[in-house]
């Protein structure tokens, strides 16, 4: 396949690769998988006009654009995707990714995997839709099409059957009772789906593939599940997708960045990483002397991720939601907020800025309530809250002179991004697995070059906030990368 591609009017450029993913947060993951292997990418806030595409971010390998798929009803997701999906159907990419969460978040009423997946073979057809979702390098593995996942990083991190992961197992929105990834598509799908497991993976690369060819022809399948256990094995899938890409025009993939990972090995192997699409080796980053973390995430990774910020010397600031949420109440609460973190920073000091600490924080039953009596849902608490965080957000950055900041949540990423006028990430450092820092790109002049990390729920060790304030690199990075 032809990855430049021929010019058509102004500028059609082939693209190795272009992705949506399903939430904020997640989105800049794949940043960091394309990032790592050295490949330029652009990853858009909302998807991006041909002109500034083939313009400004024309000789970019890959992008994506970062969507909320994971948070729409089924009707829902309908009106988002369809038109996004033709979009990219014309952007000249050899693969078209909908990036999920490695914890596969998903049900049949919201953030429903099986109807992005109905939505993408109409769109994009192909003789099936690959399925990824581990990635050893994230501590996500499938193993005979069930499931798991570590909680933190590090050797002693315990791995669990997602249905029994501490926080998937009870997530407030998509619970996962089942680890059986086909089982768990069923109650969203009708498309049939089969395991393409461990064992079949095995052997010399021309054996791997006669399985797969043999197993499609007999069963027939619309969802063919990889089992990733190991980078060798992962590396041959992405070889069997990327000869699958090449046999025509646009594949259709799902899966987390296990997708990226699995496909760059493919690509040093084919030397396609050598082409003029691959950007600058990681840059220079420094630390800075004042961070600004909004934290809208109550994992439990978060909180202790906040614990461990204020015993390392940043000010803990509770958003007072109770009364940000009352009408009569609201506009002397953020200004007492916006007195409290300004003070702070002008110390010296860094700050850390949440609006619930862990699963188990009385806030969140307490927002419910609040909204319950205006007659408001629980779901209204994300915009409601967003709206207030970014406006915090845009005015610190802007008064305090700040150039890095970090947020942690995905709603919240989207609310505050949307308020800096941020249209678009580039990946500047790989810190964490799955957090990277990233360069924004802005339509005000004020925060065009920011620093920014979009951090997820389950991402990043206990020390993950003073890392990104020093732009220290995980020491226990190589243990993922071999």
């Amino acid at each position: 396949m032809n990855t430049q591609g021929d010019d058509q009017g102004q500028d059609q450029v082939g693209r190795l690769l272009c992705y949506y993913g399903d939430d904020f947060t997640g989105s800049t993951d794949v940043l960091e998988a394309l990032f790592a292997a050295g490949l330029s990418t652009v990853l858009f806030l909302e998807p991006p006009s041909p002109e500034r595409l083939n313009t400004q971010f024309r000789d970019v390998a890959c992008f994506g654009v970062a969507g909320v798929g994971r948070s729409l009803s089924p009707e829902e997701m309908e009106r988002e995707l369809r038109p996004i999906f033709a979009t990219l159907q014309t952007a000249g990419a050899a693969v078209i990714h909908y990036k999920i969460c490695s914890t596969f978040d998903s049900s049949p009423g919201i953030g429903s995997i099986g109807k992005a997946m109905e939505i993408g073979r109409e769109v994009f057809g192909g003789r099936y839709i690959p399925l990824v979702v581990g990635v050893p390098y994230l501590r996500r593995y499938t193993v005979f099409g069930q499931h798991f996942a570590g909680t933190g990083v590090g050797t002693g991190a315990e791995i669990h059957r997602l249905d029994r992961h501490p926080t998937m197992a009870r997530h407030p929105v998509t619970p996962m009772a089942e680890a059986d990834l086909r089982k768990h598509l069923h109650e969203q799908t009708l498309l049939r789906s089969t395991s393409f497991d461990l064992l079949a993976l095995e052997g010399a690369y021309e054996e791997v593939k006669g399985r797969l060819a043999h197993q499609i022809q007999a069963e027939q399948p619309d969802i063919v599940v990889f089992d990733v256990l190991d980078e060798q094995r992962l590396q041959t899938t992405g070889r069997l997708i990327w000869e699958e890409a090449e046999s025509g025009e646009g594949l259709f993939v799902v899966g987390s960045s296990g997708i990226e990972y699995a496909l760059t090995a493919a690509w040093r192997a084919d030397e396609l990483l050598a082409s003029a699409f691959q950007g600058k080796a990681q840059e220079d980053v420094k630390a800075v002397d004042r961070l600004f973390v909004v934290s809208g995430s109550c994992s439990p990774i978060t909180e202790k991720q906040i614990q461990r910020a204020i015993e390392a010397g940043f000010m803990g600031i509770r958003v007072p939601v109770d009364a940000l949420l009352r009408p009569a109440l609201a506009a002397e609460a953020y200004a007492s907020l916006l007195v409290d973190v300004q003070a702070a920073l002008e110390s010296g000091r860094s700050v850390v800025v949440y609006s619930a600490s862990g699963p188990q924080d009385g806030t969140i039953a307490l927002i419910r309530e609040t909204l319950a009596e205006q007659g408001l849902r629980a779901e209204d608490s994300g915009p409601l809250l967003g709206k207030v965080l970014g406006t915090l957000t845009r005015q610190i950055v802007a008064d305090m002179g700040l150039s890095r900041i970090l947020i942690a949540g995905g709603d919240t990423s989207g609310y505050i991004t949307r308020e800096l006028g941020i249209y678009a990430l580039s990946c500047k450092a790989a810190l964490e697995p799955g957090g990277p820092l990233c360069r924004a790109y802005s339509s005000d002049s004020q925060f065009d070059g920011l620093e920014v990390v979009l951090k997820g729920g389950q991402v990043g060790g206990e020390h993950f906030f003073e890392r990104v304030k020093l732009a220290d690199s995980c020491s226990e990075r190589s243990s993922f990368r071999k």
